[in-house]
Parts: C-alpha cells; sequence; structure tokens
C-alpha cells in the first residue's frame, strides 16, 4: 500500500511534521511526501529526507491552478494524509479524494488561523483580502470549515482535538537516537567554544510568540559570566545579533538551522533548555516540538504553561508562567543551583518521553487509522 502525504510548503519548518508522519509510516508503507516549494527546496534541517520528495514550483494564482493541477496529477498513493489545515495541502488532498474516491487523512498541528488573528482586526482584513495567496487567510478560513469530509483526522494537542476532534498524535522523536549517552558534551562545548561554561539553550524559529526575547531579558537578569546562551535556528546570525543587549552579547552565541540528524549533538551541550512560550492566538494551538527533543535526551527544561506543555511534562521540569522575564530568571538560577534535582529531572523526562512520546507510539497510532480507513 502506498500513502501520499501532502505538505503544504515543503521549505519551511511545516516540512517537518510531514516528514514525522511519512518516516513513521514508511515502517509499513511505501511513503512519498509531495508539496510546493515557496522558497525552492526542503526545508534545511531535513534537507536530505530518506522519503521520496516530490516537488513543485510555488505561485499565485492565477498560477497556482496550473501548478495545483500538476500536484494533483502526481498523487497516486492508495491513501492520501494531508498534513496541516491548509489550502495546498487539505485542499489540494480533498479534491483528490472526491476526483479518485481515495481515503484522506488529515492531520492538524498547529490552530493556522490563530497565526492571521494575532494580527488585530485591521490586519486580518486586510489579509482576508489576499486572494491571489493560495495559502491566504480567506482560503485557510474556508478550510476549516471543510474537516468533517476528511475520513480521518489526527491532531497534535488537546486544544485541537476540543476544536476538531480526532486521535491526538504528539510530536513524537526516535529516543534511540535522541540519546544523551552518545555523546561526550564536554568535548562538544570544548569544539565549539564553551569549554567550562554552563549553557542554557533555545532552540526554533525566533518567532515572536516564542518568547525569546523573553528568555533575553531573563538572561540579562542573572549575573553569571559563566552562563551562555545558546541560541539554534536563525537564518541571519549577524544580524540577530545586533539586537541583543550590548551587556550580554558576549555571552550569547547564535546558531544557524541544524540538520535534524546532527540536532542531538548540538542537544547535549545544554545545561538547561528553555522553551518560553507567549501566551498568543499563536501559541494556545500549538505544541513545540523542541519540547520533546529536550525530553528525549534528559535535559532539565523550563517552559511556560501553555497548550499541553503542563501535561506532557507532568513534572519533569519546572514551569513558569508565559510573558514573565522575571518567573523565567528566577527559574533558571534555581536550576543552576540545583544540580542533583535539575538531573533528576531530566532523566525523568527522558524515561517519559520513552514510554509516550517514542515515535514508536506515532508509527501505531497512524498504523491504526490507515488500517480503519481503508478498511
Amino acid at each position: 500500500m502506498k500513502i501520499s502525504v501532502l505538505c503544504f510548503d515543503l521549505s519551511i519548518n511545516a516540512f517537518g511534521r510531514a516528514w514525522l508522519l511519512a518516516k513513521a509510516l514508511s515502517t509499513f508503507y511505501d511513503v512519498e511526501i509531495i508539496g510546493a516549494s515557496r522558497r525552492g527546496g526542503t526545508w534545511a534541517p531535513i534537507g536530505h529526507a530518506e522519503i521520496p520528495v516530490k516537488e513543485f514550483a510555488w505561485g499565485r494564482y492565477p498560477n497556482f491552478s496550473r501548478i495545483k493541477k500538476n500536484i494533483l496529477d502526481a498523487i497516486d498513493g492508495d491513501i492520501i494524509l494531508a498534513s496541516k489545515l491548509m489550502p495546498t495541502s487539505f485542499g489540494i488532498g480533498l479534491q483528490k479524494k472526491y476526483s479518485s474516491g481515495k481515503p484522506l487523512i488529515l492531520d492538524i498541528d498547529d490552530w493556522e488561523l490563530g497565526f492571521f488573528y494575532h494580527a488585530g482586526f485591521w490586519g486580518r482584513m486586510g489579509r482576508f483580502m489576499n486572494f491571489s495567496n493560495p495559502n491566504g487567510l480567506p482560503y485557510v478560513w474556508r478550510m476549516e470549515g471543510l474537516v468533517r469530509h476528511a475520513d480521518a483526522i489526527t491532531v497534535s494537542n488537546r486544544f485541537l482535538q476540543k476544536k476538531f476532534g480526532g486521535a491526538l498524535l504528539p510530536h513524537c522523536r526516535d529516543t534511540k537516537i535522541f540519546d544523551p549517552i552518545k555523546f561526550n558534551s564536554g568535548q562538544i562545548k570544548e569544539e565549539i567554544g564553551l569549554k567550562g561554561k554552563k549553557v542554557v539553550m533555545f532552540l526554533g524559529t525566533p518567532r515572536p510568540h516564542k518568547g525569546l526575547d523573553d528568555l533575553l531579558v531573563a538572561f540579562k537578569k542573572i549575573d553569571d559570566r559563566n552562563l551562555n546562551l545558546v541560541i539554534i535556528g536563525t537564518e541571519n546570525q549577524h544580524e540577530f545579533l545586533k539586537k541583543v543587549d550590548q551587556s550580554i552579547r558576549h555571552r550569547v552565541m547564535v546558531l544557524p538551522q541544524t540538520p535534524f540528524d546532527k540536532l542531538p549533538e548540538f542537544l547535549s551541550v545544554a545545561d538547561i533548555i528553555a522553551i518560553p512560550q507567549r501566551r498568543t492566538s499563536d501559541s494556545i494551538g500549538q505544541m513545540p516540538a523542541k519540547l520533546y527533543d529536550a525530553m528525549a535526551m534528559a535535559k532539565p527544561i523550563v517552559a511556560t504553561r501553555i497548550s499541553d506543555i503542563p501535561e506532557v511534562l507532568d513534572d519533569c521540569g519546572y514551569l513558569v508562567n508565559p510573558n514573565e522575564p522575571t518567573q523565567l530568571a528566577d527559574a533558571i538560577k534555581y536550576i543552576l543551583n540545583h544540580p542533583d534535582e535539575a538531573y533528576a529531572k531530566g532523566q525523568s523526562a527522558r524515561e517519559r518521553c520513552q514510554q509516550n512520546y517514542d515515535i514508536t507510539n506515532l508509527q501505531l497510532g497512524l498504523r491504526e487509522l490507515v488500517e480503519k480507513v481503508s478498511a
């Protein structure tokens, strides 16, 4: 049996979830990933995917009508899995479902409208008039009304499950690959110029709702010359560093997007991983995948009380309120001053990840749905 996984944009981090689903499915089925690429190529951290990828150019309407036809013609799987509630994945998947009779599974891992709604009333009004963008607000808004037409739904968190129903399939990680005992953190610290230093790490695209600005404010409040902040995932390191307060700039290291197969190595140098999500319309329907990376690597985690983070951590980390840099600073100082407790929480986090969020859980959950819709 062959499954076609549709990704709405191969060139951004949306490819990460599509690739994760495809990799989990590839244990049992023949799998391909299909989608348009706005920037060309696939998302850098997974530049060499083991899964076959069919890439198409991106364009605005009316040109996208021709591109869409090419994508529809390329979908030859027995089952379609649309990654994200977007017109260029779910919308195309629906069209193929009705023209071919093939079952369609919809995976929702973010509340897409939430990314539009943070712009305020006039921002939303402007975006609602953006009819040339195939993934513009008017089309994304329409997608929510068509969810019921999918043959099965999966979601990444409880906010989305309450809103759309479906089976809860959180982000998962292969804990055999994300395994701290495979790495010499001291040696890797020395190689990147952080020998003998303590490291607080932030991983991910530095968008406002990710809370990196709060982390920088918190870091400034911690007077510890031995503590460094490492930020992984920015596209322009030099431009980003210019925005960092000069008083702490010498203790901040900015690294580019890291290939996924190298990520565990870089994570191994972290003494603390910070996930300071803010409470916004962007974040309430989102679960940061980096939380599962940190858990798998047995790292002490300080995170905010957003979405399912408290449930997923379940006392295996440290929680603070969102948008509270002082609380974040106090938590980081507490972790540094209680290394034995922090180590124990990290080990508990890994054990919890192995039990509940290992990729085998995703494999079995997806297989059950595939067998159901193909029966």
